[in-house]
């Protein structure tokens, strides 16, 4: 079996530093100098092993939305997915949501990374979809579209108000709206 090379390792090591970095400072105080501190090495190693800035950040996002997915590739079905979007893994203030409001900001100026979150939030939208069809197959599917669609868009619009109000029965309330979407799809 062929061993890494040390340029993919380093790579490695210095997205996760930007990550890191991101979480730590958002996406204005991440710059190159921060992430090569992170990262244990000089800026022009960072440079050597990862390019520009803009490039790099590109980098970590592709990096960071296929790690750990919108919704776990384990999740098969609407239930656990639902649990999974209002549990408290998802909805609270984390690192993670740091980092996705760092993308989010930067998808506003990058078609790139822009293209990137797009993907991936349009794939946990299909696979929303895919469960709800499931679970409700007498609906039309013009309804599990809306469906997948209000459902992703509470669940996110739960975490992104999370950071800000911390009421505690915020996702409870937001999980039971959804509750009252799909049950309008029973007819």
């Amino acid at each position: 079996m062929a061993r890494p090379s040390v340029a993919d390792a380093r790579r490695e090591q210095i997205i996760e530093a930007t990550l890191t970095t991101m979480a730590q400072h958002g996406i204005s105080g991440t710059t190159l100098d921060r992430i090569a501190d992170t990262a244990g090495m000089s800026r022009g190693h960072v440079r050597h092993f990862v390019g520009n800035r803009d490039r790099l950040l590109l980098d970590a996002a592709r990096a960071f939305y296929v790690a750990p997915a919108v919704i776990p590739p384990e999740i098969d079905s609407l239930k656990p997915a639902l649990d999974y979007l209002f549990g408290e893994e998802f909805a609270s203030s984390s690192a993670d949501n740091t980092i996705v409001l760092a993308f989010v900001e930067l998808a506003r100026s990058s078609e790139d990374i822009a293209a990137v979150l797009a993907e991936a939030y349009g794939s946990a939208r299909e696979r929303l979809l895919a469960f709800i069809a499931a679970a409700y197959p007498d609906s039309p599917h013009a309804q599990h579209e809306v469906a997948a669609q209000g459902v992703i868009s509470t669940a996110l619009g739960n975490v992104f108000i999370g950071d800000f109000d911390r009421e505690p029965k915020r996702t409870a309330r937001s999980r039971k709206a959804v509750d009252a979407l799909l049950s309008s799809l029973r007819g």
